[in-house]
């Protein structure tokens, strides 16, 4: 079984203000997962720096970046990146280009877990319901253009608080993770994290992460799945 966790990590900015990478690290630790897809990883301003700095990411846990190589700095695009432990090895990955009009993108990784082949696409949507369809279409048709079909998992925050619009676009050929709300992490009532992944993956358990750490580090909670493949 693969353990996989989505968090939007708000450019480890904690509710006091404070930017505490450290924090973030810890509450990865406290879940444990093999692949961690983040959204707002890049810092907003100036070079858009990673919002952990990467001496800390290798120093103080398991995980390396799948490496996107996008901007000097950053760990992914536009703010997703995807998190890999020591047992999966990263095949191909490519960044998305989503159409919008504020900065927008997901990424998209094979990687081997566990012995096992999976395909991963991390994303962060529109504000605009109209924008999050058009960006879900277009993460879709990238799907269906891949050269190799593979077991997938989509993740991210979509902003969408209601149950249609791109919900109902990714579940057309995708099957929806049951996941409690994730936002706001101090009082969560909205379901904005997602997952979604094909028939050919089972779902063993999931939800969502409470801890102290994380009703603390960032206004959402870290969602997860663990799943097997085929």
């Amino acid at each position: 079984m693969v353990l996989v966790a989505s968090y939007n990590i708000r450019k480890a900015i904690a509710s006091d203000r404070r930017r505490r990478p450290e924090r973030i690290l810890e509450i990865l630790s406290e879940i444990g997962a093999d692949i961690v897809l983040l959204q707002e990883a890049d810092r907003r301003f100036g070079d858009r720096h990673s919002a952990i700095p990467l001496h800390l990411l290798t120093e103080h846990s398991p995980y390396r970046p799948v490496p996107y190589e996008m901007r000097p700095g950053s760990i992914g695009w536009h703010g997703n990146a995807v998190l890999v432990g020591p047992q999966v090895e990263i095949i191909r990955h490519m960044p998305l280009h989503l159409p919008s009009l504020e900065p927008r993108g997901a990424v998209l990784a094979d990687v081997r877990a566990h012995g096992q082949a999976l395909r991963l696409v991390g994303m962060h949507l529109d504000l605009s319901g109209l924008w999050r369809r058009k960006q879900a279409r277009a993460i879709l048709t990238e799907l269906d253009h891949q050269p190799e079909r593979l077991p997938t998992l989509l993740a991210g925050d979509l902003n969408e608080w209601r149950g249609g619009g791109c919900i109902r676009d990714f579940c057309q050929h995708h099957k929806p993770v049951t996941l409690g709300p994730s936002f706001h992490a101090r009082q969560p009532v909205g379901k904005l994290d997602r997952i979604f992944v094909t028939p050919d993956i089972d779902v063993e358990e999931s939800g969502v992460h409470h801890s102290a750490l994380a009703r603390n580090a960032s206004d959402h909670l870290p969602v997860w799945a663990r799943i097997r493949i085929g």
